[in-house]
């Protein structure tokens, strides 16, 4: 049982001292009081300035962060700007043994080793007589060029030996030729369309005039020959129309750059559109098809000056019959470039190749079309790393990359060519079944280490270094990267339609911008002319001129067709030839 003990507290004797007391408490509590304010006060300040501190450290380390890829940027746009543009391997690289340039000693003794084993190898060479030209070190003009024999004979006197008893002429034992080329300048004439008019001389009829023949731009002064040079020298050799009337005036001939530029919207927006819409009908048959796009300024539209406006190109076509589209558009939105997967019967039905630009997707995914990558695309991510980042970890990553994963990839595809190539010799198509199983066996384990790579680095990399971004991309793109290990048909990348897209980014160069919607889509067409001349090795000079002189009499759908690129290769070659047959001038 517990036991309680009650205390009394007696009544204090002194109720001033008490007081006292509880006067000193009270104090005593409110100085309690406030020292427990003070330290939440404190308390509360002490968290303010650590949350501070954490924020000051998170930005320093966003700002560290984007100092390195500002670095970086500014480090590639150096490079762009002043550096090479070639993804060769550095010398350093490329050539482990030049850190032994500074190693004197030991390159020394190689060579001294070298010299040694060279004096000791003997090699037998059988005897044989070498006939030294004095022109062996250039190259021979081909022998598809005519020959233009000029003589230059001795005069009659010296023809005659002198030495003999009794004077004879001298027996002719050879002859020595150099052969160089010859150019002849272009001449500029003027063709007069004569109609004769005829009459009844009793009036009984109204005078009759021979009918006009059908010509591409009425009412102009401009020929077949003079549009498909101004074609020709903007489209193809990249001149800006004010440096083609500079040049004709040179010949005499007065013609501003608003004329040319007049003649080449009327011929690229009205006249060769129903052909480039042949052309573009012949791309929907085919089983891919490469597009790309880049920048163009357009000087009158409704966006803001200064907007990017685009240029699509799509290629695609078997050997000989090539095709390279390029068509404008305004925004490059998914309903822009759509529209270009869409022909007279219905949506394309084939597969297609593009770089990593999302859009791109979504259109795929919308019309089920097999979509495959860029490997070079992937490749140029890594090579920018390594170009940019200042640390050694990060261009050893990079370059192993490139060297150790990609690059393998594509000597086996150099493998493939080669093996078609000889094929082609022979007058053979490479089977499918030969670059589906080369593909199988050498590349498909080279990519799948590739893969296992990128996903044990992605972790750990920053993903907005450009390194990190490098891995992004890959990942992000790697079931389109591999695909064509599936279909032998399609290449590893995107660079045809790249190499083509290059040719108009050249020429915009010179001529820098179009003045409006319709004239960049007219030289959209022209540029699909003359490039599709190009890939199928037909001359565009000769091409444009046949057409310009034949489109405005064809009047059918088989008459233009018979106008396409292929189907006057041969017409064309025929034309050539002719026209080299060789005239005779006098002996210099």
């Amino acid at each position: 049982m517990a036991r309680y003990t009650l205390i009394v507290l007696a009544p204090t004797k002194n109720p001033a001292l008490l007081a006292n007391k509880i006067t000193e408490l009270s104090v005593r509590l409110n100085v309690s009081e406030e020292q427990i304010r003070l330290l939440r006060e404190e308390n509360a300040r002490l968290k303010q300035i650590e949350g501070a501190h954490e924020k000051l450290k998170s930005e320093h380390q966003q700002t560290v962060e984007r100092k390195v890829l500002l670095e970086e940027e500014v480090r590639w746009l150096k490079a762009q700007y002043y550096g090479r543009s070639t993804q060769a391997t550095d010398a350093a690289e490329q050539n482990p043994d030049q850190a032994m340039l500074f190693n004197e000693a030991e390159v020394l003794a190689a060579i001294e080793a070298a010299d040694e084993a060279h004096r000791e190898r003997t090699t037998k060479i059988d005897a044989h007589e070498r006939k030294r030209s004095a022109d062996a070190h250039r190259k021979a003009i081909p022998d598809h060029f005519p020959r233009i024999e000029i003589e230059h004979d001795l005069p009659p006197d010296q023809k005659m030996c002198t030495k003999c008893a009794v004077p004879h002429p001298l027996t002719r034992m050879g002859q020595e030729i150099r052969e160089c080329y010859r150019f002849e300048p272009p001449k500029i004439s003027v063709e007069q369309h004569i109609r004769p008019t005829y009459v009844c001389e009793e009036l009984h009829e109204a005078p009759i005039t021979a009918p006009a023949p059908p010509v591409i731009l009425p009412k102009s002064l401009a020929s077949p020959s003079l549009l498909a040079h101004v074609t020709n020298s903007k489209f193809n050799l990249g001149l800006p129309l004010y440096r083609v009337s500079q040049d004709l005036k040179r010949y005499r001939m007065d013609l501003s750059p608003g004329t040319l530029g007049t003649w080449m919207s009327a011929v690229g927006g009205e006249k060769v559109v129903p052909v480039v819409n042949l052309i573009r009908d012949a791309l929907f048959t085919a089983p891919f098809m490469h597009i790309d796009e880049t920048p163009l300024q357009i000087l009158r539209s409704d966006k803001a000056t200064g907007s990017d406006h685009y240029i699509v190109v799509r290629s695609g076509g078997p050997p000989g019959q090539r095709i390279i589209l390029y068509d404008y558009l305004a925004s490059r939105t998914t309903a822009g470039l759509k529209q270009f997967f869409m022909g007279p019967d219905g949506a394309y039905q084939g597969k297609l190749v593009s770089d990593g630009l999302e859009r791109y997707d979504d259109i795929a995914t919308q019309l089920k079309l097999l979509h495959f990558g860029c490997l070079t695309h992937c490749r140029t991510m890594f090579f920018k790393a390594r170009k940019v980042s200042n640390l050694p970890s990060t261009r050893t990553l990079a370059n192993a990359a490139i060297e150790d994963y990609i690059g393998p990839v594509y000597r086996i595809e150099g493998q493939i060519k080669a093996l078609r190539a000889e094929y082609q010799q022979r007058g053979e198509p490479l089977p499918l079944e030969t670059v589906l199983q080369l593909r199988q066996e050498k590349s498909k384990p080279i990519l799948e280490k590739f893969k296992t790579w990128i996903d044990e680095l992605l972790p750990g990399t920053a993903p907005n270094s450009a390194l990190g971004k490098a891995l992004g991309y890959a990942a992000r793109q790697w079931p389109k990267l591999v695909r064509h290990l599936d279909h032998p048909e399609i290449p590893v990348d995107n660079n045809y339609s790249e190499q083509q897209i290059k040719h108009f980014a050249t020429g915009r160069k010179a001529w820098l911008f179009s003045y409006d919607a319709s004239s960049a889509q007219a030289s959209a067409n022209l540029f699909s002319l003359v490039t599709t001349c190009r890939v199928n090795d037909v001359e565009p000079y000769a091409y444009l001129n046949y057409l310009f002189e034949q489109l405005p009499a064809a009047t059918t759908v088989e008459q233009i067709e018979a106008l396409l690129p292929w189907n006057l290769k041969a017409k064309l070659d025929v034309q050539h030839q002719k026209s080299q047959q060789p005239s005779h001038p006098s002996a210099a």
